[in-house]
């Protein structure tokens, strides 16, 4: 069942921008008002985009989100302080070797940087607005939330190379014992990103991302993601490099690693945020409604782009970004 707009999206074309709203201004009315968010994007809310009362079965309700999603990999965005945007680019499509891609311009001022990562985006998103908490002190164990980025290349000494290039220290690379070597190191905002060197995998981290998160409680969280959201539960592993047992959940080129790194860590549900493209982000809305997910921004419409999304919050904080494509849009056509 698809909500409101037909859909049509060109493969391997997404430039949605987004992260958490954080004001509210015009029409102070519930049903019909704007949500600004950190970027600069104005978003119009609006409760005839729900889906009414009983118009859903209880079983379309409880089910997960996985039916509606259009895309074989999820984006992820990066949120970082305003003055690192020149170094962060730099680093990303230089030193990381991702694809250069158009940015969005949301304002006069204001552009979300997109690179890509086989079929989806990392965004990179300047400023730090919002009511959102940014904590990446002790980088990887250091807090909850979403704490580092796992990027794949087949060729070590092409990594080391480029990062040569661009006047940046040689990432450390150990043996992780399963046929693969990595290294941690942190883009300029001190997001920490694990490099994988694995035989067979595409350069340019065109395999996807792998996306680890802190959680505070494991049971709550595998729960979101696999009955919720619905990702591919996949067994546990062990990583060598960072000291940690990781649930992963798949959907497509990008994996979440969960694990659990100590209790009581600081919350940090700013840096980044993941975000599905979906063919039916109403029903998204009414799916988390059932279950009492929590709502971080209601259903809009975001001027401009031909786009409806819900924001959802994880059991963390993290975003949860639903995002359903119009025909209109310049992701549906291609405009990358």
């Amino acid at each position: 069942m698809i909500r409101k707009s037909a859909f049509a999206l060109a493969a391997g074309m997404f430039a949605i921008a987004g992260c958490a709203a954080s004001a509210q201004s015009g029409d102070a009315t519930p049903a019909n008002r704007t949500v600004t968010t950190p970027e600069g994007a104005l978003m119009n809310v609006n409760a005839d985009l729900a889906y009414k009362p009983g118009e859903l079965t209880q079983e379309q309700l409880m089910s997960s989100t996985r039916d509606l999603m259009a895309m074989d990999a999820m984006n992820v965005f990066r949120r970082f302080p305003r003055g690192k945007t020149e170094e962060m680019q730099k680093f990303y499509v230089d030193a990381l070797a991702l694809r250069s891609l158009s940015p969005i311009q949301l304002t006069a001022t204001q552009q979300m940087i997109l690179t890509g990562v086989g079929k989806a985006q990392i965004k990179l998103s300047a400023g730090q607005q919002g009511n959102r908490k940014y904590n990446l002190e002790g980088g990887v164990k250091g807090g909850t939330g979403i704490r580092y980025f796992a990027l794949s290349y087949p060729d070590k000494q092409t990594v080391l190379d480029r990062f040569k290039a661009a006047g940046l220290p040689a990432p450390q690379f150990v043996d992780q014992g399963n046929g693969t070597q990595a290294a941690l190191v942190n883009d300029p905002g001190d997001f920490p990103i694990q490099i994988v060197i694995r035989p067979g995998a595409k350069d340019n981290s065109n395999d996807g991302v792998g996306v680890g998160i802190s959680v505070s409680n494991l049971e709550k969280s595998r729960a979101f993601y696999r009955e919720f959201v619905g990702l591919d539960e996949l067994p546990p592993i062990t990583d060598k490099l960072l000291g940690l047992t990781l649930y992963p959940y798949r959907n497509g080129e990008t994996t979440l690693y969960l694990y659990h790194a100590g209790d009581n860590l600081p919350q940090d549900n700013g840096s980044a945020g993941i975000q599905y493209v979906v063919k039916d982000s109403p029903m998204a809305n009414a799916k988390a409604q059932a279950r009492g997910i929590a709502v971080e921004t209601p259903l809009n419409k975001l001027n401009g782009f031909d786009l409806i999304t819900v924001w959802l919050n994880d059991p963390d904080g993290v975003t949860n970004y639903y995002a359903q494509v119009g025909p209109n849009s310049r992701t549906a056509q291609g405009k990358n």
